[in-house]
Protein backbone atom coordinates (compact mmCIF):
# COMPACT_ATOMS: atom_id res chain seq x y z
CA UNK A 1 0.00 0.00 0.00
CA UNK A 2 1.29 3.47 -0.82
CA UNK A 3 1.68 6.35 1.56
CA UNK A 4 -1.22 8.73 1.91
CA UNK A 5 -0.89 11.76 -0.32
CA UNK A 6 -1.52 14.14 2.38
CA UNK A 7 17.96 -1.38 18.10
CA UNK A 8 16.44 -4.64 17.51
CA UNK A 9 18.90 -7.37 16.36
CA UNK A 10 17.85 -10.90 15.45
CA UNK A 11 19.31 -13.44 17.83
CA UNK A 12 19.94 -17.11 17.18
CA UNK A 13 16.52 -17.77 18.73
CA UNK A 14 14.82 -15.68 16.05
CA UNK A 15 13.07 -12.31 15.87
CA UNK A 16 11.77 -10.62 18.99
CA UNK A 17 8.16 -11.31 19.96
CA UNK A 18 5.97 -8.23 20.30
CA UNK A 19 4.21 -7.77 23.65
CA UNK A 20 0.41 -7.88 23.83
CA UNK A 21 -2.06 -5.66 25.64
CA UNK A 22 -4.76 -6.67 28.11
CA UNK A 23 -7.11 -7.54 25.23
CA UNK A 24 -4.60 -9.79 23.49
CA UNK A 25 -3.61 -7.44 20.66
CA UNK A 26 0.04 -6.94 19.75
CA UNK A 27 1.63 -3.69 20.88
CA UNK A 28 3.25 -2.63 17.61
CA UNK A 29 3.72 1.06 18.43
CA UNK A 30 6.83 0.77 20.62
CA UNK A 31 10.44 1.10 19.38
CA UNK A 32 9.16 1.48 15.82
CA UNK A 33 12.17 3.36 14.47
CA UNK A 34 14.67 0.89 15.90
CA UNK A 35 12.74 -2.21 14.83
CA UNK A 36 12.08 -1.00 11.27
CA UNK A 37 15.67 0.18 10.83
CA UNK A 38 17.03 -3.19 11.99
CA UNK A 39 14.86 -5.12 9.52
CA UNK A 40 15.77 -2.75 6.71
CA UNK A 41 19.52 -2.81 7.45
CA UNK A 42 19.56 -6.59 7.11
CA UNK A 43 17.45 -6.62 3.95
CA UNK A 44 17.90 -5.96 0.24
CA UNK A 45 15.36 -3.96 -1.72
CA UNK A 46 13.61 -5.81 -4.54
CA UNK A 47 11.56 -4.42 -7.46
CA UNK A 48 7.78 -4.25 -7.15
CA UNK A 49 5.47 -6.46 -9.23
CA UNK A 50 2.59 -4.62 -10.88
CA UNK A 51 -0.96 -5.42 -11.92
CA UNK A 52 -0.97 -8.09 -14.62
CA UNK A 53 1.76 -10.19 -13.02
CA UNK A 54 0.17 -13.61 -12.30
CA UNK A 55 1.51 -13.78 -8.73
CA UNK A 56 -0.75 -10.85 -7.81
CA UNK A 57 -3.92 -12.49 -9.09
CA UNK A 58 -4.04 -15.77 -7.20
CA UNK A 59 -4.17 -16.78 -3.56
CA UNK A 60 -0.71 -17.19 -2.05
CA UNK A 61 0.55 -20.29 -0.24
CA UNK A 62 0.29 -20.47 3.54
CA UNK A 63 3.47 -19.89 5.51
CA UNK A 64 4.32 -23.22 7.14
CA UNK A 65 8.02 -22.81 7.93
CA UNK A 66 9.09 -20.05 10.32
CA UNK A 67 12.86 -20.08 9.98
CA UNK A 68 15.73 -18.15 8.48
CA UNK A 69 14.30 -18.12 4.95
CA UNK A 70 11.19 -16.36 6.20
CA UNK A 71 13.29 -13.99 8.32
CA UNK A 72 15.37 -13.00 5.28
CA UNK A 73 12.22 -12.46 3.23
CA UNK A 74 10.78 -10.18 5.92
CA UNK A 75 14.01 -8.17 6.01
CA UNK A 76 13.89 -7.75 2.22
CA UNK A 77 10.23 -6.75 2.41
CA UNK A 78 10.98 -3.95 4.87
CA UNK A 79 13.85 -2.77 2.68
CA UNK A 80 11.61 -2.88 -0.42
CA UNK A 81 8.76 -1.11 1.37
CA UNK A 82 11.03 1.76 2.40
CA UNK A 83 12.62 2.05 -1.05
CA UNK A 84 9.15 2.36 -2.61
CA UNK A 85 7.97 4.73 0.15
CA UNK A 86 5.10 2.43 1.06
CA UNK A 87 3.28 1.83 4.33
CA UNK A 88 2.51 -1.86 3.73
CA UNK A 89 3.85 -4.59 1.48
CA UNK A 90 2.67 -8.13 0.73
CA UNK A 91 5.13 -10.85 -0.29
CA UNK A 92 3.60 -11.30 -3.73
CA UNK A 93 4.35 -7.63 -4.43
CA UNK A 94 8.00 -8.66 -4.67
CA UNK A 95 7.12 -11.86 -6.50
CA UNK A 96 7.04 -14.28 -3.56
CA UNK A 97 4.07 -16.65 -3.32
CA UNK A 98 3.64 -16.66 0.47
CA UNK A 99 1.00 -15.27 2.83
CA UNK A 100 3.02 -12.66 4.70
CA UNK A 101 2.88 -8.88 4.82
CA UNK A 102 4.81 -6.17 6.61
CA UNK A 103 3.68 -2.71 7.60
CA UNK A 104 5.03 0.63 8.79
CA UNK A 105 1.87 2.68 8.91
CA UNK A 106 0.33 5.51 10.94
CA UNK A 107 -3.24 5.45 12.17
CA UNK A 108 -5.54 8.47 12.17
CA UNK A 109 -4.16 9.56 15.57
CA UNK A 110 -0.69 9.57 13.95
CA UNK A 111 0.51 6.62 16.04
CA UNK A 112 3.10 4.63 14.08
CA UNK A 113 2.61 0.85 13.77
CA UNK A 114 5.38 -1.52 12.62
CA UNK A 115 4.98 -5.28 12.32
CA UNK A 116 4.70 -8.52 10.37
CA UNK A 117 1.69 -10.81 9.86
CA UNK A 118 1.78 -14.30 8.35
CA UNK A 119 -1.35 -16.12 7.17
CA UNK A 120 -3.62 -13.14 7.91
CA UNK A 121 -7.39 -13.31 8.16
CA UNK A 122 -9.59 -10.20 8.46
CA UNK A 123 -12.17 -10.77 11.18
CA UNK A 124 -15.83 -10.06 10.51
CA UNK A 125 -16.96 -7.00 12.46
CA UNK A 126 -20.23 -6.62 14.34
CA UNK A 127 -22.60 -4.14 12.76
CA UNK A 128 -21.99 -1.47 15.41
CA UNK A 129 -18.30 -1.33 14.47
CA UNK A 130 -18.81 -1.14 10.71
CA UNK A 131 -18.34 2.53 9.93
CA UNK A 132 -17.22 2.98 6.34
CA UNK A 133 -14.47 5.36 5.25
CA UNK A 134 -14.37 6.21 1.55
CA UNK A 135 -10.93 7.85 1.45
CA UNK A 136 -8.62 7.54 -1.53
CA UNK A 137 -6.60 4.34 -1.80
CA UNK A 138 -3.46 3.57 -3.76
CA UNK A 139 -1.17 0.59 -4.24
CA UNK A 140 2.51 0.08 -5.00
CA UNK A 141 1.43 -2.54 -7.56
CA UNK A 142 -0.81 0.00 -9.32
CA UNK A 143 1.69 2.88 -9.32
CA UNK A 144 0.56 6.51 -9.62
CA UNK A 145 -3.16 5.60 -9.47
CA UNK A 146 -5.66 6.48 -6.74
CA UNK A 147 -9.38 5.99 -6.26
CA UNK A 148 -11.85 6.37 -3.38
CA UNK A 149 -12.79 3.02 -1.88
CA UNK A 150 -15.13 2.43 1.06
CA UNK A 151 -13.67 0.19 3.77
CA UNK A 152 -14.43 -0.19 7.49
CA UNK A 153 -12.45 2.33 9.54
CA UNK A 154 -11.67 -0.34 12.15
CA UNK A 155 -10.09 -3.71 11.39
CA UNK A 156 -8.87 -6.76 13.27
CA UNK A 157 -6.50 -9.20 11.57
CA UNK A 158 -5.45 -12.52 13.09
CA UNK A 159 -2.52 -14.60 11.96
CA UNK A 160 0.98 -15.53 13.08
CA UNK A 161 4.21 -13.68 13.77
CA UNK A 162 7.61 -14.54 12.31
CA UNK A 163 8.05 -17.35 14.80
CA UNK A 164 4.65 -18.86 14.13
CA UNK A 165 3.03 -17.56 17.32
CA UNK A 166 -0.69 -16.65 17.02
CA UNK A 167 -1.23 -12.88 16.95
CA UNK A 168 -4.05 -10.37 16.64
CA UNK A 169 -3.54 -6.89 15.21
CA UNK A 170 -6.10 -4.11 15.25
CA UNK A 171 -6.12 -0.75 13.55
CA UNK A 172 -8.23 2.34 13.04
CA UNK A 173 -8.53 4.75 10.15
CA UNK A 174 -5.66 4.63 7.69
CA UNK A 175 -3.99 1.70 9.48
CA UNK A 176 -7.25 -0.26 9.31
CA UNK A 177 -7.28 0.34 5.56
CA UNK A 178 -3.69 -0.89 5.33
CA UNK A 179 -4.44 -4.13 7.19
CA UNK A 180 -7.38 -4.89 4.90
CA UNK A 181 -5.48 -3.89 1.75
CA UNK A 182 -2.46 -6.09 2.48
CA UNK A 183 -4.57 -9.09 3.47
CA UNK A 184 -6.48 -8.72 0.20
CA UNK A 185 -3.19 -8.95 -1.70
CA UNK A 186 -2.41 -12.36 -0.25
CA UNK A 187 -5.74 -13.73 -1.49
CA UNK A 188 -5.14 -12.46 -5.02
CA UNK A 189 -7.20 -9.30 -4.83
CA UNK A 190 -6.01 -5.76 -5.65
CA UNK A 191 -7.90 -2.73 -4.46
CA UNK A 192 -8.90 -1.94 -8.03
CA UNK A 193 -10.76 -5.26 -8.11
CA UNK A 194 -13.18 -3.74 -5.57
CA UNK A 195 -13.94 -0.75 -7.81
CA UNK A 196 -16.64 -0.38 -10.41
CA UNK A 197 -15.63 -1.11 -14.00
CA UNK A 198 -15.45 2.61 -14.78
CA UNK A 199 -13.39 3.39 -11.68
CA UNK A 200 -11.04 0.50 -12.38
CA UNK A 201 -10.55 1.67 -15.95
CA UNK A 202 -9.75 5.16 -14.70
CA UNK A 203 -7.20 3.82 -12.20
CA UNK A 204 -5.46 1.82 -14.93
CA UNK A 205 -5.44 4.94 -17.11
CA UNK A 206 -3.75 6.87 -14.31
CA UNK A 207 -1.17 4.11 -14.03
CA UNK A 208 -0.51 4.09 -17.78
CA UNK A 209 -0.01 7.84 -17.83
CA UNK A 210 2.21 7.99 -14.74
CA UNK A 211 5.82 7.12 -14.02
CA UNK A 212 6.61 5.02 -10.93
CA UNK A 213 9.11 6.55 -8.50
CA UNK A 214 10.52 3.10 -7.69
CA UNK A 215 11.77 0.06 -9.61
CA UNK A 216 9.08 -2.27 -10.94
CA UNK A 217 9.09 -5.67 -12.67
CA UNK A 218 7.95 -5.35 -16.31
CA UNK A 219 5.14 -7.69 -17.26
CA UNK A 220 5.84 -10.00 -20.16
Amino acid sequence: MVQQDTEQQRTSAGPAVLPVDDEGFVIDTEDCEEREAAYRARGTSRPITVVGNPVLHRECRDVTEFGEDLARLVDDMFASQRAAEGVGLAANQIGVDLKVFVYDCPDDENARHVGVVCNPVVQELPAELRRLDDSNEGCLSVPTAYAPLARPDYAVVTGQDERGNPISVRGTGYFARCLQHETDHLYGRLYIDRLSKRERKDALRQMAEGTPRYETVPNE
